[in-house]
């Protein structure tokens, strides 16, 4: 069997420390296999941020340990971490980060810039995740010509380019109108189903419905953790 894709065991994180600590995580386990989409629930405090942050290299756990694609990455510098998000993650953030003089084109093709492929092969590949996220008409348009959802779209297709082993989406509903949102589900849904590793922090129960599994976060612990038939 292949490594699982994210593997914790006894994760901590805590800020502060005597009276003053903040634990936001209190020895957190937790498996996600290939080709699994998981929702990561939790009110505000719950730690499901901090989650998220050490999930995606961007944070380092006070205990515990954090595999990432068979990787142990307790002892990485952060060079090694940068070079890891690059190659093994693609992140779908709330507010988009799209660059904003930059084409929906070329704003795809910005990791694979920074892992150092060529122009045509940046350009091919850009081009096709474009078109597997239906924006294959809106390639030379800049951000402030797309919607909302639209530019969220070309956000999730620059987290494709790199094939990571794990998407991450970070509330990607959240500054969305309705329809956006469900087209947005609609294509993690078909990203998911052509076998790629989703892992989605919400605190919407609608937005958590599209995932097979949905794990709850209460003041730092997994308080639920359950399979589900996606919508």
């Amino acid at each position: 069997m292949t490594a699982p894709v994210i593997e914790i065991k006894g994760l901590r994180k805590t800020y502060g420390s005597g009276d003053t600590a903040v634990h936001a995580l209190r020895g957190v386990d937790l498996t996600v296999h290939r080709g699994d989409y998981v929702a990561i629930m939790g009110a505000s405090g719950s730690g499901k941020s901090t989650m998220l942050n050490i999930l995606g290299c961007l944070d380092v756990p006070s205990g515990g340990r954090y595999k990432l694609d068979g990787i142990d990455v307790g002892s990485f510098n952060e060079t090694q971490l940068s070079l890891l998000r690059n190659r093994k993650l693609g992140f779908v953030f709330q507010s988009f980060n799209l660059i904003p003089r930059v084409s929906a084109l070329g704003n795809v093709e910005l990791p694979m810039t920074y892992a150092g492929l060529g122009r045509r092969q940046r350009r091919e590949r850009a081009e096709a995740a474009l078109q597997l996220v239906g924006l294959s008409d809106r390639a030379h348009h800049m951000p402030n010509e797309l919607s909302g959802g639209q530019q969220q779209r070309v956000a999730v297709a620059r987290a494709l380019v790199n094939a990571p082993a794990l998407v991450l989406a970070d509330e990607p509903t959240g500054n969305l109108d309705s329809k956006s949102s469900g087209d947005l589900l609609g294509v993690l849904g078909r990203l998911n189903a052509l076998g790629r590793t989703i892992v989605m922090i919400t605190h919407e129960n609608d937005v958590a419905a599209h995932a097979r599994r949905v794990v709850r976060l209460v003041d730092g612990e997994v308080t639920s953790d359950h399979r589900q038939a996606p919508l």
